[in-house]
């Protein structure tokens, strides 16, 4: 863990809350549209599944810190990382439900269940390792990014490492949990959801 002077963990702080986990795959949900027909008349599917999938859990989880069940919003304990990926996969399947039910766009409905394989595998991890979250998000983001808008957007994956560096800074992880991290967002999460969307394209 390094140490860092005040200016330095201010920064670091600022990005991290700006680009925590819920917040930027909600993001990622808004624009998931955009890889099926009709966008971006399509947009407010994506809006619902921002929601229901990462407005949601988000409510519950602070509900959770101020009940005092959990110690802050990032979830720094690994032993509460289970507990809480839970609910969140609890409210993430109640969402694919609700789209499913409505006629969401198949890049929606894969987007969702990606999220349903990462947090059920980033579960399973942080059972014995904290790998990084925010590494996963903000990667799994900014590749979907590129993929959905084209070579244009690869400033989005300049992202990776300025949250990589404010999570150091911070003390959060370490290097290698946060290379976990940004490998399993871009490849794992980001592959899932392209062969779902194959698959129900």
């Amino acid at each position: 863990m390094m140490q860092a002077s005040a200016p330095r963990v201010a920064v670091a702080r600022v990005i991290t809350e700006v680009f925590q986990p819920p917040v930027v795959v909600a993001v990622q949900m808004i624009v998931s549209p955009a890889a099926s027909p009709g966008f971006p008349g399509t947009l407010w599917y994506g809006a619902i599944a921002a929601a229901l999938t990462c407005l949601l859990p988000f409510v519950m989880l602070l509900a959770l810190v101020r009940a005092g069940r959990v110690t802050d919003h990032h979830v720094s304990e690994r032993r509460q990382r289970g507990p809480v990926l839970a609910a969140s996969l609890a409210c993430v399947l109640v969402g694919l439900g609700v789209l499913a039910v409505i006629g969401a766009p198949p890049s929606v409905i894969a987007m969702v269940l990606a999220l349903v394989g990462g947090i059920l595998l980033l579960g399973l991890v942080s059972l014995v390792w904290k790998i990084s979250g925010h590494a996963a998000a903000i990667t799994s983001a900014a590749v979907s990014f590129v993929i959905l808008f084209g070579p244009a957007w690869w400033a989005a994956l300049l992202l990776v490492p300025a949250v990589v560096w404010s999570r150091l800074v911070l003390g959060a992880h370490t290097l290698a949990q946060l290379v976990a991290g940004a490998l399993f967002g871009g490849a794992v999460v980001v592959g899932l959801w392209r062969l779902l969307l194959l698959w129900l394209g």
